[in-house]
């Protein structure tokens, strides 16, 4: 944040990356995680993905944790405001310069960059629904970037069970925690996991 090089740079960056951040959009998992809020079976999704996909598919702020924040949003780093990338991107192609805030502070897009700590909130958010879930499930992560792999341990340690989808190897493959292991495309396997676990609800 102290060189204005560096500013450039992060924009010139997410400028050239723009067009593949705004095109992508929810798949199968996503969709049927809203799936489960409708049917009130989510208390919590914590994500470390920072291309915004659960809220784009419906997943309710209030169910929501990017620990590692969302590119579908700016955030000033003086007065914490967010905002819509565009118009901020538009201004950056026309005169390559890095944004500011109506307040004058910096401008960034809203992920934790390398040396950034984690947003505390968040961080509780987190913590808290890994002390009151009754089931944990553990959604395409190798499960190695600490804090977010300790939160599925630190609800499964509570005796819940606890279930890793993935394909290849995680961290916490054979913890004595984990309940079941799926290894697999998680696109195919959750969501029909979901469809049958709603039509037996039914």
């Amino acid at each position: 944040m102290k060189s204005e090089a560096a500013r450039v740079e992060h924009w010139d960056y997410k400028l050239e990356a723009w067009s593949s951040i705004s095109e992508a959009q929810p798949n199968a998992v996503h969709r049927a995680i809203v799936q489960l809020e409708k049917a009130d079976k989510i208390l919590m999704v914590v994500t470390q993905n920072i291309d915004g996909l659960h809220s784009l598919a419906g997943t309710s702020r209030d169910r929501l944790v990017e620990l590692h924040g969302t590119n579908s949003l700016v955030e000033c780093q003086t007065c914490h405001r967010r905002g819509d990338p565009r118009p901020h991107l538009e201004s950056f192609r026309a005169n390559h310069r890095a944004p500011l805030c109506t307040c004058g502070g910096f401008l960034k897009f809203a992920t934790i960059s390398f040396g950034q700590t984690l947003d505390p909130d968040s961080l509780q958010r987190a913590s808290e629904a890994a002390t009151r879930s009754d089931l944990v499930v553990a959604l395409g992560s190798t499960l190695s970037v600490y804090p977010a792999s300790s939160l599925p341990l630190m609800a499964a340690q509570r005796g819940i069970p606890y279930v890793i989808i993935n394909r290849g190897v995680t961290d916490h493959d054979g913890d004595e925690s984990v309940s079941l292991r799926l290894d697999g495309d998680v696109a195919e396997i959750f969501p029909r996991a979901v469809d049958i676990a709603l039509r037996q609800k039914r």
